[in-house]
């Protein structure tokens, strides 16, 4: 079966007579993505989960007002880079934890996670990932796991390809430090 086209899945969800077969069909494709995107920025399985729906929840709600100004996908990326930092951002402020400390909630959370395997050089990478500021993991994760390029990047966070570059380049370079350090 050949994958729908995302020009297609509008035509679909944009009529009402085939809008909840798009939506399935969108769902389809890009529910993984979107789910390990995500995961890599909340890190617990549950919170994941519910970002995902939220995100697809403002899909179903907002794509009339997808303009394509840009591709869906990155559309797509950007509803849920922001709902993940706003469910991190609603859990520093209800529990009044400084954000590092959520971050090394976070990263300590990783040997919790029931749905976390990984050897021991996965778990210092995650946790080396997990020590970068939000902005930097976010395009050290586009980049390096989702393989975006640093113009679909620039779309989705909103910030300047040059930015994004040296973003990356710091938080490589944090990564390989704290790899050596451990």
């Amino acid at each position: 079966m050949q994958p729908v086209q995302d020009k297609d899945l509008l035509t679909l969800l944009r009529n009402e007579n085939s809008r909840s077969q798009g939506f399935n069909m969108l769902v389809v494709k890009y529910q993984e993505k979107v789910y390990r995107m995500t995961r890599r920025i909340v890190i617990s399985h549950e919170d994941t989960d519910d970002v995902v729906q939220n995100v697809f929840i403002k899909i179903w709600h907002h794509i009339e007002d997808f303009r394509e100004d840009s591709k869906l996908s990155t559309w797509i990326y950007r509803i849920a880079v922001n709902e993940s930092l706003a469910l991190l951002k609603s859990r520093k402020l209800l529990n009044f934890i400084p954000f590092f400390s959520v971050e090394k909630k976070l990263s300590e959370s990783l040997t919790d996670d029931n749905y976390f395997r990984a050897d021991e050089i996965s778990l210092k990478l995650q946790q080396s990932i997990l020590s970068l500021p939000t902005r930097q993991r976010m395009v050290f994760n586009m980049r390096y796991y989702d393989g975006l390029s640093f113009e679909e990047i620039s779309s989705i966070l909103n910030t300047s390809k040059s930015a994004l570059k040296t973003s990356y380049h710091f938080a490589v370079q944090k990564i390989k430090k704290k790899l050596s350090e451990d």
